[in-house]
């Protein structure tokens, strides 16, 4: 018997590379369409009455966004391998999704991290340093921070090749402050047995054999806490956000972090253009003399 979902699956992540994250994600997605749809003879009216009924349920726009493509890819995917003979999710509209600005951290928030995290003395202060700063200084995504392969820094390059979304290749750069955080952990790394011969970078007893992504964000959070800083707005991707947003507005080109942060559209980078307008515009309206209230 065919089972549509698996399929589709399947395809997801032999012809693109999704990661298991992203199969995962889909699989609750289209579980949930199943119980209200079947696959193989849904029709549109089926569709748009599930997509309202999430709606009617109190889902946000995003949420109904995300299951709509999913659906659509579903079906599309369908319709391409002859297991359905039309593709009824084609002509559904969903709603427009909002896309929010990211939210990013200050130079200044920066510092107090680093400054926080570098505080007491041990393999844990230097593995949090050296996270932190490798972060910020090349804006790698958390998934490929924590997974990221010992041999890849051992020499300390200026900088180090990364697997991204998709099995995409790319480079990231390595500050020199970054390169000073890697060795320091490597000392102490290296000099544990528990630790010397994983193929990690940041090894762990947990299944992974590598620190997850989970506890990376559980760490920096408590950072953040101890730094005095409003640690709701703290994440390791908002660290990301960072690189990206302070790379903008020193003059870096957008091409280029699109680049760096293996963005495979531009218009996903664009959206760090409205950050950095968006503080130049309080800026003026809080320095500039003429734009202040009841200035005559």
């Amino acid at each position: 018997m065919i089972d549509p979902v698996g399929s589709f699956l399947n395809h997801l992540a032999a012809e693109r590379g999704a990661a298991l994250n992203t199969l995962d994600a889909y699989r609750r997605d289209l579980a949930d369409y199943e119980q209200a749809a079947s696959a193989l003879t849904a029709t549109r009216a089926d569709i748009e009455d599930y997509i309202a009924g999430l709606d009617a349920a109190g889902f946000a726009p995003s949420t109904r966004a995300r299951r709509l493509s999913a659906i659509r890819q579903f079906h599309a995917f369908l319709f391409a391998e002859g297991l359905r003979d039309n593709d009824p999710a084609a002509p559904v509209k969903g709603p427009r999704k909002a896309r929010a600005l990211p939210r990013t951290l200050s130079v200044e928030d920066i510092s107090a991290l680093l400054r926080t995290a570098r505080t007491g003395s041990g393999a844990k202060v230097l593995r949090n340093t050296c996270l932190i700063e490798m972060l910020y200084a090349s804006g790698l995504r958390t998934s490929e921070l924590v997974s990221l392969p010992v041999a890849q820094v051992r020499r300390l390059p200026p900088m180090i090749p990364v697997r991204g979304k998709g099995g995409k290749d790319r480079l990231v750069p390595l500050s020199d402050r970054a390169h000073e955080a890697i060795a320091a952990w490597l000392t102490v790394r290296d000099a544990d047995p528990k630790m010397k011969d994983s193929p990690y970078l940041f090894p762990s007893r947990g299944k992974l054999g590598h620190l997850t992504r989970t506890r990376f964000f559980q760490v920096l959070r408590a950072i953040a806490v101890d730094a005095g800083l409003d640690a709701t707005m703290i994440s390791p991707h908002t660290l990301r956000h960072a690189f990206a947003t302070h790379l903008l507005a020193n003059g870096a080109d957008l091409r280029v972090i699109q680049t760096l942060l293996g963005h495979s559209d531009i218009a996903t980078t664009e959206i760090y253009t409205h950050v950095v307008d968006d503080d130049l515009a309080d800026l003026v309206f809080e320095k500039h003399p003429l734009a202040k209230k009841n200035q005559r």
